[in-house]
Parts: C-alpha cells; sequence; structure tokens
C-alpha cells in the first residue's frame, strides 16, 4: 500500500465483500456469541442457520453473530428479525432447533413458539 487512494479501494472492495452489512429487505438472524453462548454451544447454532440456509438456497436471509444479549441462563440465544422489524427471541438452542427454525419461520413465516423466550420461562 503505497498511498491513501489504494487504502480506499482497498476499504471499497472489501466493504462490496461483505454480505452481512447488507441487510435491506432480508430477515436477520442474529446469534448470541459471548463467552456464555459459545460455552452452551452457540457456534454449532450459528452453524446449523448458516448450514441450512445454504442447503435450502434461501438468499433473503443472513445470519451473524452478536456479543452477549444480557440473560445467559438461557443460551445458546437467536434473534429473528424479519423485514419489518418485527423480532422473535429463541433460546436454549440446539443444531436441531436451529435448523426447524429455518424450515418453519424462515420458510413458512410460522415462529416456532415453543422455543421463543416466552415459552422457555413456564
Amino acid at each position: 500500500m503505497k498511498s491513501v487512494e489504494e487504502l480506499k479501494a482497498i476499504r471499497e472492495k472489501a466493504l462490496k465483500e461483505i454480505s452481512i452489512r447488507d441487510n435491506e429487505n432480508k430477515i436477520r438472524i442474529v446469534v448470541g456469541m459471548a463467552t456464555c453462548g459459545i460455552a452452551a454451544g452457540a457456534k454449532s447454532v450459528m452453524n446449523a442457520f448458516a448450514e441450512e440456509l445454504a442447503k435450502r438456497n434461501i438468499n433473503n436471509a443472513t445470519v451473524s453473530m452478536t456479543g452477549c444479549i444480557g440473560i445467559c441462563r438461557l443460551e445458546p440465544i437467536a434473534e429473528v428479525i424479519g423485514v419489518d422489524g418485527e423480532k422473535t427471541t429463541y433460546v436454549k438452542l440446539d443444531a436441531e432447533k436451529a435448523r426447524r427454525i429455518v424450515a418453519e419461520h424462515i420458510v413458512n413465516q410460522k415462529p416456532v413458539v415453543e422455543y421463543t423466550i416466552g415459552e422457555a420461562e413456564k
């Protein structure tokens, strides 16, 4: 890198390649990946979401990670945020539950109520 222009070009190229920033008109799946989430198995949950979306060739959804969501005892946690901004918080997840959420919530627009935060407290 020999100039500011070259640095700007590298930055622009990197931003174009990062699809995680392109969330307009997409469903967002955000997985809590703080130490509490990782210890509870969030990595396999995140991988299952990404794999299932790819397997089903779903292009209108992205998977990303965040830090602590604040309710560690319910980890692994993922939030599905619809195009309209409506958020559904899923708790105590594993890879199979993540696959079911893709099939029912993402594909068929029917949240898996028994995995949501409200149901987990009962």
